[in-house]
């Protein structure tokens, strides 16, 4: 038994450590938390794979103060219906589409950034490019995105409470505000329909089964933060690991056509997503030991992915590993709906920031204010400095 506290600021701020010694005994009881966890890529990949014997609803989840899980919390058949509601409307098709666009936003984005020569480039950068992305998808107005802000950052806060601590819930006044601001969404485009995810949510149908109230409000606030939020980790880490490893960063400038691998390695390396959880639905053994029914086990991606026995010198950043078999977005059922945009929105973001600004800089030492949740790892501010390129 390891005592353990995730949201300790040292551990979000350095995790690998607790990976590469919970590798070595996994998997791990966590004393005080009521949970197991899975470190080892073949123990997680598995946990993973078998959905009957690892359910995704957790009792005392924190999305469980509305009646129902999200689709990230359910099980066949419930998960089956809404993924393949959302699905009909959010169509890789769809996703190439939005090319253009994204290339559009993130030029006038890095257009103001080299207006000046420093910047906190979460704020500029990758917070607004995925969030503005996500807005136009669903349908909301522009104007509409600091609300989105302060919803999703109060939504990201409750992420991995409740394992063995006090949960923390959204405040019934969020919740509310965010109710009643996507059903009058909702009622709109039910009258009016438009080129968007929302009217395709509405419309959308499945073997004669639509959303009902309760579950278009759960998949709005799910595609909230998973549209902008991870996507937003996954820009701002690449920055830091550019900036952390130059040798790496001079290849992809040397050889743009790296980009695309330098986004998987981030993915690897620095994983967005640090942690899924499951609950074994009957008694079950895990190399050697037993995890009793209805425990919750913490399946640590991001240790997965420095895994030895799948990834030669897996603490070396390196932008053009291959193969890289990283589990960032998962596996199974639940794999990541928006890989291909996260993917995208990435590769468009670093292209368009690397051609246009050098030598880019922190301007504060030591630890950078975190993400405050161990399920996901992330920066909310990175201040820099840089030289715009003529």
């Amino acid at each position: 038994m390891v005592t353990f506290n995730p949201n300790d600021p040292a551990f979000l701020e350095n995790p690998f450590p607790l990976y590469a010694f919970g590798r070595q005994m996994s998997p791990v009881f966590f004393e005080g938390r009521g949970a197991w966890g899975a470190f080892r890529y073949d123990e997680c990949t598995a946990i993973l794979r078998d959905h009957e014997t690892w359910s995704s609803w957790l009792p005392g989840d924190a999305g469980a103060d509305l009646p129902e899980p999200s689709m990230l919390s359910s099980d066949p058949p419930r998960h089956t219906r809404l993924r393949g509601l959302v699905s009909q409307a959010f169509t890789p098709r769809m996703i190439e589409q939005l090319e253009p666009r994204i290339r559009q936003v993130a030029n006038e984005l890095v257009d103001r950034i080299c207006e000046r020569r420093e910047c906190d480039v979460v704020e500029a950068l990758t917070y607004p490019l995925p969030v503005i992305m996500i807005a136009e998808i669903l349908g909301v107005p522009p104007e509409d995105l600091d609300d989105f802000k302060r919803w999703s950052d109060e939504v990201v806060a409750t992420l991995g409470s409740g394992i063995g601590d006090e949960a923390r819930t959204v405040s019934e006044q969020t919740l509310e505000e965010m109710r009643e601001y996507f059903e009058r969404l909702a009622e709109e485009r039910r009258h009016h329909p438009r080129q968007d995810l929302l009217s395709g949510l509405v419309q959308a149908e499945l073997e004669g089964s639509k959303l009902n109230q309760q579950e278009l409000l759960q998949m709005l606030i799910l595609l909230l933060v998973a549209g902008n939020e991870t996507t937003t980790n996954l820009i701002g880490n690449a920055i830091i690991e550019f900036m952390n490893h130059p040798d790496q960063l001079q290849r992809v400038l040397d050889e743009p056509a790296l980009l695309p691998s330098a986004v998987e390695e981030v993915l690897r390396y620095s994983s967005p997503v640090q942690a899924t959880a499951r609950r074994a639905t009957r008694d079950v053994e895990v190399s050697g030991k037993v995890i009793s029914k209805d425990q919750v086990c913490l399946v640590w991606l991001a240790s997965a992915n420095r895994d030895p026995a799948v990834f030669p010198d897996p603490d070396t950043f390196d932008v053009g590993r291959t193969p890289n078999r990283h589990l960032a977005f998962g596996m199974g059922i639940h794999f990541c709906l928006g890989a291909p945009l996260a993917r995208l929105e990435a590769r468009i973001a670093l292209e368009v920031f690397l051609r246009r600004v050098r030598n880019f800089r922190r301007t504060t030492g030591g630890p950078l204010p975190r993400v405050p949740t161990f399920i996901m790892r992330g920066v909310r501010e990175l201040p820099i400095a840089y030289e715009v390129v003529a």
